[in-house]
């Protein structure tokens, strides 16, 4: 019964993305508007094909059918209903069906926002793309993907699971949804950028289109990485937060590409530069997802992130290659329509501050990418394995990433086409005095180290320049000033430079220890004492777990355990963690006392400044969410500091710099491009 509904939803959505698609064409190619509206019908039944399979599969998950040789490999009776639920997407075939629902929802969402534009060609043309983007998804469910086969032989009484690090955190909920809905929200813009190549019209009038699109899809992917990131500090009991892990490194790079289009496209939207460069950046992050998406999925690496080995990988290499080749083809193309009208007056300028930094976000994506793709090549060519670790990528991007602080501190303050230097002494003073403040105060307490003291008063230094033009915005409009793209974006860099400054605090200062005590027996470190009270054991459903009660400080007693999940039989070791404003008291079971020993071995990590990287990662979720309003607009008092007007049969708000404020004004949506 579940298998058959779900084949059915898979076979419906197959059906309609391509009949949507082929419809959609033929339309366009013979100037028939009805049939480009009837074509929009086809949305809802890729939509409906796509809730169909997703319902099938989750009524298997939660009645126990082992008959379908998905939920016999990930279902279990043991496991708890909520991580049930999740067990969705906790293998190979069901995170491609959760892609697809959300890209059958992002498909469904287009069409709503753009439905009284449907006789534009381009919004035609982007639809087409999302109908084929949707098709591959779907092909891949209904071949090497299929979640709904049958089990070969007996049905078993009962299934080991999910594995045992996906269900013993709640985060596990949330955390895969968020990066594909960052994911797979890049296709929208992407699926505009080619419809703009396709019909001729790369003015700017797609990016305004489709600018709330990519920024509330850099915003899930970074909610992701950041939920991900702190899954990886709750879960896998080695104190950390980011490894470089091949799999890490897969989210890390459409996020660069992603965050290097939303800085640059401002220089296009104000001065129509560097057309074919935000062409490329999106595209490529297009292609970085589906090749993030390769990486997890087709078991060429290992990793605890990873699924295993897959039939799918060679699929997705090839349409990899299809959406770069086809990216690569329609820019060159329209080589001749993408010449900029304008250049870049001076390096010290808004406009030159936003080149220098796509050069160094793109240093960035290119390191991430060789240290990540490099090792597997060798393997390919050479039949032997190479290891890029940690130390390769520390060394390479922490320059880059200092840099990119000093960017932040600068760029904010510069007005376009070109900045004096007494300007910039004026608007630079004070956030250089809170950046000398924040290394003089962290030397003071004892802190040394040439990179994180750097990192420190850069942060310092690029805080100030973002708080300044927040203090500037809330004096002049009240708090309706942080509403906007350009304030609502410095909310962003605060976050974001919290969070370097906590990692470089906490990857350079964290210090650790490792204790065997017998109940009743105290420890110290670092300034904290460590009392074990007991070992407890409990037997639950999925596993017996055993804890060692340790009261830190005379304070709240905390439990890191050793869980044995019955299924598979793995044994997975789950930290406890006490929360400070300054440091966290990280606490993992190493080893369980015996009959034979009564004593204990646990290890303790203090780790400074953690809980400032999940503040900075909600302080980017909600610059995300201002930035995607439109702060108060106003018209050019000179005309020649207008914007390139893409779309001059409407009007396009241009933006003005202040000689204090700086506030940028957010142009209007709406028209098409001549």
């Amino acid at each position: 019964m579940n298998g058959a509904l779900g084949m059915a939803g898979i076979a419906l959505g197959l059906a309609a993305s391509v009949l949507g698609g082929v419809t959609l064409v033929v339309g366009l190619a013979k100037h028939r508007l009805r049939l480009v509206r009837s074509g929009t019908v086809y949305v809802w039944l890729v939509l409906a094909g796509a809730v169909l399979a997703v319902i099938a599969m989750e009524r298997a998950l939660i009645t126990r059918d082992f008959s379908l040789s998905y939920v016999a490999e990930v279902g279990s009776s043991r496991t708890p209903a909520l991580y049930n639920v999740a067990s969705l997407w906790s293998a190979l075939d069901g995170s491609i069906l959760l892609w697809t629902i959300i890209l059958a929802l992002y498909l469904a969402a287009t069409l709503l926002w753009f439905r009284r534009r449907l006789s534009d060609p381009l919004v035609t043309w982007a639809l087409v793309v999302l109908f084929a983007i949707s098709t591959f998804f779907f092909l891949l469910l209904a071949g090497p993907a299929n979640p709904f086969g049958a089990v070969s032989g007996a049905i078993p009484l009962d299934g080991p699971g999910p594995n045992p690090l996906l269900q013993n955190h709640p985060l596990m909920v949330i955390h895969p949804p968020m990066l594909y809905l960052g994911y797979v929200g890049f296709s929208v813009p992407f699926a505009f950028a080619i419809g703009g190549l396709i019909t001729g019209r790369v003015g700017e009038g797609w990016l305004l289109d489709t600018r709330r699109w990519t920024l509330f899809a850099w915003g899930f992917l970074s909610a992701g990485i950041v939920l991900g990131a702190w899954w990886s500090y709750e879960v896998l009991g080695w104190g950390g937060v980011w490894g470089w892990d091949p799999v890490e490194n897969a989210s890390l790079l459409p996020w660069l590409t992603g965050t290097a289009f939303i800085h640059s496209v401002l220089v296009q939207e104000r001065r129509g530069m560097l057309r074919v460069w935000n062409l490329s950046l999106l595209a490529a992050t297009f292609c970085l997802t589906i090749l993030g998406t390769f990486l997890t999925r087709s078991g060429v690496i290992e990793s605890v992130h990873a699924f295993s080995d897959g039939p799918i990988g060679v699929y997705l290499l090839m349409f990899f290659a299809l959406a770069a080749g086809t990216s690569i083809g329609l820019i060159g193309w329209r080589g001749d329509r993408l010449r900029s009208p304008g250049s870049i007056d001076s390096p010290l300028s808004r406009e030159g501050a936003f080149l220098a930094n796509n050069v160094l976000f793109a240093l960035f994506a290119f390191v991430v990418l060789l240290g990540t793709v490099f090792p597997l090549v060798v393997e390919a060519l050479q039949d032997r394995r190479l290891s890029v670790g940690r130390p390769f990528f520390d060394r390479m991007t922490t320059p880059l990433g200092l840099a990119l602080l000093t960017l932040m501190a600068i760029a904010p303050v510069l007005p376009w086409r070109k900045a004096s230097a007494e300007l910039l002494r004026h608007r630079l003073f004070w956030p250089a005095c809170l950046g000398v403040a924040c290394v003089v105060v962290p030397v003071l307490l004892g802190a040394d180290g040439l990179a994180p003291l750097l990192a420190f008063g850069l942060g310092g230094f690029a805080a100030g320049s973002a708080l300044r033009q927040l203090v500037l915005a809330t004096r002049r409009q009240g708090w309706r000033g942080l509403v906007g793209r350009a304030n609502g974006g410095m909310v962003v860099h605060v976050g974001v430079i919290i969070i370097a400054v906590a990692l470089a605090a906490q990857t350079s200062y964290q210090r650790s220890g490792e204790f065997r005590l017998s109940p009743g027996e105290t420890a110290t470190f670092g300034g904290h004492r460590f009392t074990l009270l007991d070992q407890v054991r409990e037997d639950t459903p999925a596993a017996v777990v055993l804890k060692a009660r340790i009261r830190i400080d005379d304070g709240p007693v905390h439990a890191p355990a050793r869980q044995q999940f019955k299924g598979r039989g793995d044994i997975v070791a789950t930290p406890s963690v006490r929360t400070g404003l300054a440091e966290d008291v990280y606490l993992t079971l190493l080893k369980p006392s015996t009959e034979d020993d009564a004593r204990v071995t646990f290890g303790v990590r203090l780790m400074p400044l953690s809980l400032w990287l999940w503040t900075g990662g909600a302080l980017m979720a909600v610059g995300t969410v201002l930035a995607a309003f439109p702060g108060r607009r106003r018209r050019p008092t000179d005309p020649a500091s207008a914007p390139i007007m893409s779309r001059p049969a409407d009007e396009v708000a241009a933006r003005q710099d202040e000689a204090e404020a700086d506030l940028v004004a957010v142009p209007r949506l709406g028209g098409a491009d001549v």
